[in-house]
């Protein structure tokens, strides 16, 4: 083949790459996006909008010419589809029964859908699981609270399943305080019918409100692993995806001599090439593991090993999951304070405030660029690097707590008033 038509080729993949899930194509926040939108505001660049029913936290997802998202409308939880010119295909009523978490925080609403080539999947706060086609007919529906046992969480449930090779797994961290209780379970479900694989006890010892997870589980993949991470009560723990088995866990984030019965997990673990990041709580201690140095001791547990990379003290996000380009970890503080640290050692390279309010979506990466999006509805884009360099400050004037995706060419950013394409007309 020509070399300009095997350029031509990669720019094209590259440009149509989908963002099927919470965290992207590759698990980890990351796009192939050759071009993205930098700079962005209510009359610049904005290709479309359209009006949402209702607010919610979860993430738009983007498989061919599809955009999938949840949201609540009045009492409704429902799943909607758009094509990318930013017509609403279908509605599908998932629940009725919404209920909002600390003011403006959450809602039933907050789990973000799933899908591959042929279909979607959403899961709403209440525990109902639905999977469609892309078309919209229903091909399963269940209840985990009637399969899995009641879902026990102070704040209500919002961790994202995550899919991997037709596969969906979740995990129910959750519990009434009663480490003996042994409520946490894993799961794995045949994508295609809603047929159990596998399910696993998850016990950590556990207890209180650490007991209760809202991050959400990750895939790990390179050369020569394939894992599932789930993240929460306590431990990180890597499980092995066709059994659901223990593999090994990780932790030291609360320990027993000074144990913090509120430092439940709310961000999620991150992974880039021979790396896994796992954050706690509250600015909290924060680890990275190396999964081809993983030595095992008795029971599993890596903590303190040379399995870890690094773990620094106090230097965890509370929310924003952490991002992990181009051999920087970004950590984007609840607060709007961004820290920088080599992945390889965990030595900070810079620390500095963007912007001054809330942050509960989690950063992005595209192109060298670093996206990093506030409550109140400023996105600030910097560039990948060891110097701090604002590229762009990006405000619509409306609160958003998803994450920003790319796809298409594009970036759609869902706010609590309206789904946005952006990106040069």
């Amino acid at each position: 083949m020509h070399r300009f038509a095997i350029a031509l080729l990669l720019a094209t993949t590259a440009l149509a790459e989908d963002w099927p899930q919470w965290r992207g194509p590759h698990h980890n926040g990351v796009s192939a996006e050759q071009n993205p939108p930098t700079e962005w505001g209510p009359d610049q660049n904005i290709r479309w909008k359209v009006p949402m029913p209702g607010p919610a936290g979860s993430t738009p997802i983007v498989v061919g010419q599809r955009i999938f998202l949840t949201s609540v409308d009045d009492d409704q939880l429902v799943l909607l589809s758009y094509s990318t010119a930013g017509k609403q295909e279908w509605r599908r009523e998932i629940a009725q029964g919404n209920r909002d978490f600390r003011g403006d925080e959450g809602n039933l609403a907050s789990p973000s859908p799933v899908a591959d080539d042929v279909h979607v999947a959403t899961l709403m706060g209440d525990g109902t699981l639905a999977c469609f086609t892309h078309t919209g007919d229903e091909v399963w529906r269940l209840d985990l609270n009637e399969r899995y046992g009641q879902l026990d969480l102070q704040f209500g449930y919002s961790s994202t399943p995550v899919l991997h090779d037709r596969r969906l797994y979740l995990q129910l961290i959750h519990g009434d305080g009663d480490p003996a209780s042994e409520e946490a379970r894993v799961v794995c479900l045949d994508f295609a019918s809603g047929k159990e694989v596998w399910a696993v006890k998850r016990i950590t010892g556990a207890k209180a409100e650490c007991e209760h997870s809202y991050a959400s589980p990750v895939i790990y993949q390179d050369d020569s692993h394939t894992l599932l991470l789930t993240h929460g009560g306590d431990y990180t723990i890597a499980h092995d995806l066709k059994t659901g088995g223990e593999l090994w866990r990780l932790g030291g984030f609360n320990l027993p001599g000074n144990f913090n019965p509120t430092l439940r997990f709310v961000a999620s673990p991150s992974v880039g090439e021979g790396i896994i990041i796992a954050p706690s709580a509250k600015r909290g201690s924060i680890a990275a593991v190396n999964p081809d140095a993983v030595e095992l001791d008795a029971g599993g547990d890596i903590t303190g090993t040379s399995s870890e990379l690094w773990r620094l003290p106090k230097a965890t996000p509370d929310v924003p999951t952490p991002l992990v380009y181009e051999g920087l970890v970004y950590l984007c503080g609840e607060d709007g304070r961004l820290t920088v640290v080599d992945a390889k050692t965990g030595e900070e390279v810079y620390e500095r405030r963007t912007e001054s309010d809330r942050h509960r979506a989690s950063p992005i990466a595209a192109a060298g660029k670093v996206y990093l999006t506030s409550r109140g509805g400023v996105v600030t884009v910097i560039e990948a690097g060891r110097k701090f360099n604002r590229l762009a400050r990006n405000e619509l004037n409306e609160p958003i707590s998803a994450s920003p995706v790319f796809a298409n060419g594009a970036l759609y950013l869902r706010t609590f008033e309206n789904l946005y394409a952006i990106g040069a007309k």
